[in-house]
């Protein structure tokens, strides 16, 4: 059967496929601006009833205690979508406006081959550990820690890399034994709401252990860090919603997880490739129309170089024409939505209010009377003090800053709330690893190298967000430690 054959989806309830009680709302194409069909509009009555199928399948089945059926569900999702792989593309294409090309790649393919990793953990995962006898107090004790699923996660997800962001929490969740209700973005349901077909049709996992809950309110959302049933929030998303999330859950004192925003900055150093690094910066900006978190959007450059940095940048930006991502050779699509795309030119009117300039695009490209598209833009005369260069845009927009040294690089990249990511390059590559060691972020990019992979951690420093996804430190996030004492 098709994934989603009559063009609207359902909502994933304890095992079932079910309309929402607040009828539908619709998913647009951001290219077109064309209407692809509808998806159920759940209600605060929808989400109790999903978190209570969580609750139950987590305390009254085995599935936190049977690994074998944990890591057979997982792997029958991965086929499962790898089975449907071509229609997930055109899925993902015509509803994320993602560019086909990166759909090979964090966009579908590889958050499908990452599920290995959370199966794999799953299996070869120590679950006990034997301490050994001490005789604490004089009580002769034999130790064991035993790690243990959390119990209910509630998911919040974002619209950028649906799949990815999706199966990352999904995963590893599933993995380390919790059940799940996962709340995806409005804009983006259909991406989440598939995965409800595949599980029902193609998988042994248990009725109420993953539950999926679209709505076009983010209320229903909020209330999963509210609710005293959900163990542990797993959000990503803006840094202002992870600080509203993050209060919520304090009432109930569940853990929550938190990926939130980045400015991070890319640092070239006075002794490299300065075109070469440049045209890089300026391509990485324009991917999927800058719309990732850990995308660097601020190129630090020598100062005496300024010039030379904003010309190459800008060089290579003004070829990256906003195009149809059907296209394989599409580099930068439409954001996500007009929303989006006013708040983008919110931002570049800002920059040019603060006395800068742009040294290509600027706005909505005038070839495109449909969709929601903004031109790559290399924002220059401005020094990190500016808005453009404090804060998170999502858009395809890069600020050139200049630095005096390698010290004083360093001192900007650090200078900002946030503290998700960044990028060195130098002609040194010890040079280059010694700037890296003194950036306050999670990943860095040293000299072109790729950080996103199944088994790295990904999270930030500061106003980026607490605690670590991917990777066996993200597997353990969902983990509870238990410490058992018993007389020998």
């Amino acid at each position: 059967m098709p994934l989603l054959g009559d063009r609207e989806s359902r909502l994933l309830i304890d095992g079932k496929l079910v309309a929402g009680s607040g009828g539908t709302f619709a998913t647009v194409n951001p290219a077109t601006e064309e209407v692809l069909g509808v998806a159920a509009d759940a209600t605060p009555d929808d989400m109790d009833q999903a978190i209570g199928a969580a609750r139950r399948a987590f305390d009254e089945t085995d599935w936190s205690t049977n690994v074998e059926l944990r890591v057979r569900g997982i792997r029958q999702l991965q086929q499962a979508m790898r089975d449907h792989a071509e229609e997930l593309r055109e899925l993902t294409i015509s509803e994320v406006g993602a560019p086909r090309m990166l759909t090979s790649a964090a966009q579908l393919e590889g958050p499908i081959s990452d599920l290995s990793f959370c199966a794999d953990t799953a299996e070869s995962y120590q679950w006990r550990t034997d301490l050994g006898i001490a005789s604490p107090m004089g009580m002769k004790t034999r130790r064991t820690i035993a790690r243990e699923a959390i119990g209910v996660v509630g998911a919040i997800t974002p619209w950028n890399f649906p799949h990815q962001i999706n199966l990352a929490k999904l995963g590893p969740a599933l993995a380390a034994g919790n059940t799940i209700v996962l709340k995806p973005a409005p804009d983006t349901p259909w991406a989440a709401a598939v995965l409800g077909e595949l599980i029902v049709e193609h998988t042994d996992i248990p009725a109420g252990v993953v539950n999926i809950v679209t709505s076009s309110d983010h209320g229903v959302g909020a209330l999963l860090s509210r609710d005293p049933r959900v163990d542990m929030v797993s959000f990503t998303g803006s840094t202002n919603t992870g600080r509203a999330v993050m209060a919520d859950g304090a009432a109930t004192l569940k853990k929550v997880f938190l990926e939130l925003g980045g400015k991070s900055a890319f640092l070239v150093l006075d002794d490299a490739d300065l075109g070469g690094a440049c045209s890089m910066a300026a391509f990485t900006a324009s991917m999927h129309a800058g719309q990732g978190c850990a995308i660097t959007t601020r190129l630090v450059v020598p100062r005496a170089k300024y010039d030379e940095a904003v010309e190459a940048a800008a060089g290579t930006m003004a070829g990256l024409k906003p195009g149809d991502p059907t296209n394989p050779g599409t580099i930068c699509g439409p954001v996500i939505s007009a929303l989006q795309r006013d708040r983008i030119q919110g931002y570049l009117d800002s920059a040019i209010a603060e006395g800068g300039r742009f040294a290509c695009g600027g706005g909505s490209p005038a070839d495109r009377d449909k969709g929601f598209f903004i031109e790559p833009t290399v924002i220059a005369g401005l020094d990190n003090d500016a808005k453009v260069a404090r804060e998170e845009i999502f858009g395809p927009v890069l600020t050139v800053i200049a630095h005096d040294g390698d010290d004083d690089a360093v001192r900007i990249a650090n200078d900002s709330p946030y503290g998700l990511s960044g990028t060195v390059f130098s002609g040194d590559d010890a040079r280059a690893q010694g700037i890296a060691d003194r950036l306050r972020v999670g990943t860095v990019n040293v000299n072109g190298g790729v950080w996103y992979s199944a088994d790295m951690p990904f999270g930030g420093y500061k106003q980026s967000g607490i605690g670590r996804e991917m990777g066996l430190a993200g597997f353990e996030e969902y983990l509870e430690t238990k410490a058992i004492a018993t007389l020998a």
